[in-house]
Order: structure tokens, then C-alpha cells, then sequence
């Protein structure tokens, strides 16, 4: 990334001024204000990235540890979306980190809806068919096109950090306990990985 012509991590960020000022406490400790972290989704217990540069600069990260097997999760989704016929997606907390299967260009990279935020925050799983139950978005802009879905949460070392999800288009292909099968089995594959 770049800071006012900085590079860290291969990508290109720029400094934005808030005009917010925190002290350091006796422990070393820093407040992140409340509208910062609200904007960046940046939730407690999150894990947070820390990077400095030689100009003695100290930039936090949103760190996603799911986000770490990007390249992995993409090659999962692959396989899983061969198998299943239908889209596959794998997320974070935040975003669609690996897309997979026809329509993964609507979806890959994109920010996650609320719903599907708390349904990773409750660690649920969940099958539909919009026939018989509503769906949930998957994406902020989710254009609704699918008429059904499985999802599972991916949990890792007893935290929510994502989830495993197949859509379908064909509403004559109904999604039931196969699908959910094999959610499940990518989402505790996936968290088992994280904790190697």
C-alpha cells in the first residue's frame, strides 16, 4: 500500500486527517474513537494489523484471517461450486473474499449485508428456498436473483470469522440437506485450516 506516495503490503492507500487526537494511557493502550471504528465495521474482540514505516508512522489494519487464505479459499470455492453446480462464495466479517461458479463477478470482493453479518455474529446455518423461505442478501447490493441458498459459518478457534455460502439461480433445484452437507463441511474445513 502507498501513503502519500508510500508503499505497504503492494497495495495504494492515502492518509486521511480526522482532526481526532488520542493520548496513550499508562499501558501503551490508544482509543480507537467510536465513528472510525464504526465506519471501518471494526467490532470488539476484532483483531487489528499493525504496520509501521521508517518515518515512524504506525498504520492499523483491519486483519481478516480468512482474508489469509485467499488465494486457498479461492481454489475451495472453485472445487465447490464444480461440485454443486451453483455459486460458490467464501466471506469474511466484511467481504466476499473468493467467488467461484456463474454470477461470481456480482459478488466477488464485495462488502456483506447486515443480515449476513449477523447471521456469522450468531453462528448460524441456513438453507432456502425462496419458494418456501426468504433468502437473505448476501452482499449490500444483492440484486435478490436467486431462488435459493445455503449458508454456514466458519468458526475458528471458537471465533465467527466467516462464512461458506452456495446460491442457485434454477428454482426447480431445490436446496436441502445436500447443500447444507456440504457447506458445513467447507466452513469447519476452512476453520480447521485456520488453526494450523
Amino acid at each position: 500500500m502507498k501513503i502519500n506516495g508510500k508503499l505497504l503490503n503492494g497495495g495504494i492507500y492515502f492518509m486521511k486527517a480526522t482532526g481526532i487526537v488520542r493520548r496513550i494511557d499508562d499501558l501503551g493502550r490508544v482509543v480507537v474513537p467510536k465513528e472510525i471504528r464504526r465506519t471501518l465495521r471494526i467490532r470488539e474482540g476484532d483483531p487489528l494489523e499493525i504496520f509501521t514505516d521508517r518515518e515512524g508512522e504506525i498504520i492499523l489494519k483491519k486483519y481478516s484471517p480468512i482474508g489469509e487464505l485467499g488465494q486457498f479459499a479461492g481454489q475451495y470455492a472453485e472445487s465447490l461450486a464444480k461440485t454443486s453446480g451453483c455459486l460458490a462464495c467464501v466471506t469474511d466479517r466484511d467481504h466476499v473474499i473468493a467467488a467461484a461458479g456463474t454470477g461470481k463477478k456480482e459478488f466477488e470482493g464485495k462488502e456483506i449485508s447486515a443480515q449476513l453479518e449477523a447471521l456469522i455474529e450468531e453462528r448460524e446455518n441456513f438453507v432456502a428456498n425462496k419458494t418456501e423461505k426468504d433468502l437473505i442478501k448476501i452482499t449490500i447490493d444483492d440484486a435478490g436473483e436467486f431462488a435459493s441458498q445455503a449458508v454456514s459459518t466458519i468458526i475458528c478457534e471458537g471465533d465467527a470469522i466467516g462464512s461458506v455460502i452456495l446460491y442457485n439461480k434454477n428454482e426447480k433445484e431445490k436446496m436441502g440437506d445436500t447443500e447444507d452437507k456440504l457447506v458445513r463441511t467447507a466452513s469447519g474445513f476452512l476453520g480447521k485450516q485456520m488453526e494450523q
